[in-house]
């Protein structure tokens, strides 16, 4: 099963929350929003396969990260809400989409049901060319990483999943699989199906990722979709824009849905 990091709240609080990281990331990355997020409500954040330290895995197939994230919901028992970035965003989709008696509500992140066009192998190159010798401090990997990685909030993001304690230090990232699976990751399958529960389509003001051109796309797997931005945010919306990021997430989970459908629509 895929490691979890579990936050209660100080109260009974309300339906769980499952955060599902993207690529290249983990869950100690959502640790700050994940506890502001269960003063209401437990959280969940796991740790994707062949990511963190969750077990390593010879797919990253969209089918196979969807049944990781309903066997961790099976083992907690009961619905809960899903709020999925990126490539987690794609994993927490199909999760919906073939499971809908798992999830209440489903927050998406910066991507769309589409295939894109780039990859990320590049940053792959970057990471396995990095010189891990006599490596023991992150500003000292930050500086090595700096030579083939110019932007400086990309390196941090990577060097999140450096494991300097380890002897010698380590990426916790599967990066041949990673690499392999590459057109997987960027891809969408073809899926039937629908899922009528709420679902908010979160995006960065800043963003490329989603474009109104795929709201079509969207609608037809998620015919109730509702859609938010955060302003002067790119694609990674929660690290630049936290507190808006949150604020949008809490409002989402405590609207009623069903309540506010019947009312009449504003002017």
């Amino acid at each position: 099963m895929l490691n979890r990091i579990a936050y209660d709240p100080p109260g009974p609080g309300g339906t769980p929350l499952l955060i599902v990281h993207g690529l290249f990331g983990s869950a100690r990355n959502w640790g700050a929003i994940a506890k502001r997020l269960s003063q209401d409500r437990p959280v969940v954040s796991v740790d994707m396969r062949n990511h963190g330290d969750s077990p390593r895995a010879d797919s990253q197939s969209y089918a196979d990260m969807a049944a990781d994230l309903a066997e961790v919901i099976g083992a907690r028992g009961g619905r809960m809400d899903v709020l999925g970035h990126s490539m987690g965003g794609k994993a927490a989709m199909i999760l919906a989409l073939t499971r809908p008696d798992l999830l209440r509500k489903l927050i998406v992140a910066d991507i769309a049901p589409i295939s894109y066009g780039h990859s990320q192998t590049p940053l792959i190159d970057a990471m396995r060319g990095l010189d891990l010798s006599g490596l023991s401090r992150r500003g000292e990997a930050d500086a090595r990483l700096a030579d083939t990685i110019a932007d400086a909030a990309t390196r941090a993001f990577l060097l999140q999943s450096l494991d300097l304690k380890a002897q010698p230090p380590r990426w916790r990232l599967n990066l041949d699989v990673l690499e392999r699976e590459m057109p997987e990751i960027t891809g969408f399958p073809q899926i039937e199906g629908q899922f009528t529960g709420p679902a908010l389509f979160l995006t960065g003001g800043a963003s490329n990722y989603v474009s109104r051109a795929d709201r079509p796309a969207i609608r037809r797997l998620f015919p109730a979709a509702q859609f938010a931005g955060i302003p002067a945010a790119g694609h990674w919306l929660h690290a630049k824009r936290p507190r808006a990021f949150e604020a949008a997430v809490r409002v989402w989970l405590d609207t009623d849905h069903q309540t506010a459908a019947t009312r009449p629509a504003p002017g």
